[in-house]
């Protein structure tokens, strides 16, 4: 083993680290990331795709579901509140995120950042949940479209066969059970991500482009037309639940301004991450943050939120007041829409599986990527077919619990390293630095271990099944193989052969902090 690894390695036991000073520039095995014939991810985004992707992520349901259920029976027209509290509380780990995607622009986001600052056992702790919680995202936004599908068919006189429409189990009153048997569409969704992930990140990312320019246009018809119906009256009163009704609502927002960490594990895949993915990271938030207050504005200001329908809000609220057609434009915007939420999701829990495979935690036959595409085909295919299976087979309920917890935990794991690592490594060169250190950080450690108390104790259950299972497999295998381990600092070999030569890439000669 090297005498790099040795120096910031932290020794043989379960909390070794990655050096931070070698990440961006190869593996733990030594040959660079980028390069083609080692297995290394396209680098193709530019700033502006990584900032779709981080729209695409975050807005979704928050708008075209979320805000409606929350002001009708939680927070009334303090939606607004409850969308800028969560706000502020994910810009706090948002900064956090930041710091990392400029000082180690690789895949893996929180795996790789907790993996680097506070050891390989927070790595994988953090890493083997996200494996879970991304995939149950990308299948539970693909039952929820399935939903609205089924509707608009439905709209149009089309009606499907009753063992396609569902989950056994999520049968409707007055449909006999045991008539549903698969939520087809849903399964279908996922695969067809799959596919277009596998295309390469080149052409999946304009195609993702596209879709999100689709949605924030829908958002901004929306905003505009839905002004010159606003009665001002209908935000009174404003807290009809109560100052706290705001705040319960704000952890129920919480899940729709996050995105931009999935998003983050595209680094690798970036033409300039070091400059580049701190400020996707920032506008992403951002634009998503200034749509959703708007939006709330006027959702809020065209109906009570009494009257507000909390599962289609925008389209039951245009429809009421004339405009049936635009209502059935803003349904098949939230259907594309929230797409692009499945496409984000998909892209980062394949790249945390691509990085943990390539550090030796789990096979590194899951690390190899395609020879001409260069990306990891294999798991982006296994991924689709598990996630396929969850939509098909599992209710919405059910696959919900699946989620949220491990990306609570991952936020507090990015803000605790970039503390420690601040005033660990204070010489790093770094290209954007988190203000307020360490206030904002502990502000979103405390505001993420705030709604980690909101969960239910099913979503405990499951987690703590999913930790043990992932305890066994890391050290019955993850912590003998890890590249870090004694003898063990071998690259990963592609499927490329060994002669081609490796697509050009953005030059990495310069300091991260040299611009």
């Amino acid at each position: 083993m090297s005498a790099g690894l040795q120096q910031d390695g932290g020794g043989l036991g379960v909390f070794r680290r990655k050096p931070v000073d070698q990440i961006d520039g190869a593996p733990l095995g030594g040959a660079a990331a980028g390069d083609g014939a080692e297995g290394g991810l396209s680098r193709s985004l530019g700033l502006w795709q990584l900032t779709a992707i981080g729209v695409g992520g975050i807005i979704g349901a928050g708008i075209f579901a979320l805000a409606g259920a929350v002001a009708n029976g939680t927070a009334g027209p303090a939606v607004l509140i409850s969308f800028l509290v969560a706000g502020v509380a994910s810009a706090a780990a948002a900064f956090s995120y930041a710091e990392f995607a400029g000082l180690i622009p690789k895949a893996g986001s929180a795996y790789t950042y907790g993996y680097a600052v506070l050891g390989e056992i927070v790595g994988w702790f953090i890493g083997w949940d996200l494996l879970l919680e991304y995939t149950a995202i990308v299948s539970v936004v693909a039952i929820g479209i399935s939903g609205y599908f089924g509707f608009l068919l439905a709209q149009l006189g089309i009606h499907l066969p009753a063992w396609m429409l569902g989950a056994p189990g999520t049968e409707p009153s007055g449909v006999r059970s045991g008539s549903y048997q698969v939520d087809l569409f849903a399964a279908l969704l996922c695969l067809l991500i799959a596919f277009l992930l596998n295309l390469g990140i080149r052409t999946a990312a304009r195609v993702e482009t596209m879709i999100v320019a689709l949605k924030v246009a829908v958002v901004l018809i929306v905003i505009v037309v839905g002004f010159f119906y606003i009665r001002t009256g209908n935000y009174t009163p404003f807290f009809p639940f109560g100052i706290g009704g705001a705040f319960t609502g704000a952890a129920t927002v919480f899940f729709a301004v996050f995105g931009y960490d999935a998003m983050s594990t595209a680094a690798e895949e970036s033409k300039d991450a070091q400059r580049h993915m701190p400020k996707a990271i920032i506008y992403s938030l951002a634009i998503s943050m200034v749509l959703y207050v708007l939006a709330c504005l006027v959702l809020t200001g065209m109906q009570s939120y009494s009257d507000i329908n909390p599962k289609s809000g925008f389209s039951s609220a245009f429809a009421a007041v004339g405009l049936s057609g635009l209502a059935s434009v803003i349904a098949v915007g939230a259907i594309v829409g929230i797409l692009t939420v499945m496409f984000t999701f998909m892209l980062g829990v394949t790249r945390v599986w691509y990085s943990m495979s390539r550090d030796g935690l789990l096979p590194r036959w899951f690390a190899k990527t395609h020879p001409v595409r260069r990306v990891p085909t294999r798991i982006t295919w296994i991924t689709g077919a598990v996630s396929a299976v969850i939509a098909g087979f599992l209710p919405i309920g059910a696959a919900a619990e699946l989620t949220n917890i491990g990306i609570l935990l991952a936020f507090v794991v990015v803000c605790t390293a970039v503390i420690v690592l601040r005033y660990r490594r204070p010489d790093l060169p770094r290209t954007f630095r988190t203000p307020g250190m360490p206030a904002v950080p502990i502000i979103g450690v405390l505001f993420s271990i705030w709604l980690i108390t909101f969960l239910k104790p099913v979503t405990w259950l499951r987690f703590a099944v999913w930790f043990v299972i992932g305890m066994v497999v890391y050290f019955a295998y993850g912590r003998r193989k890890s590249l870090l381990a004694p003898g063990n600092a071998v690259a990963p070999q592609s499927e490329a052969p060994q002669s081609e030569a490796p697509q050009p890439e953005a030059p990495q000669s310069e300091a991260p902090g040299g611009r």
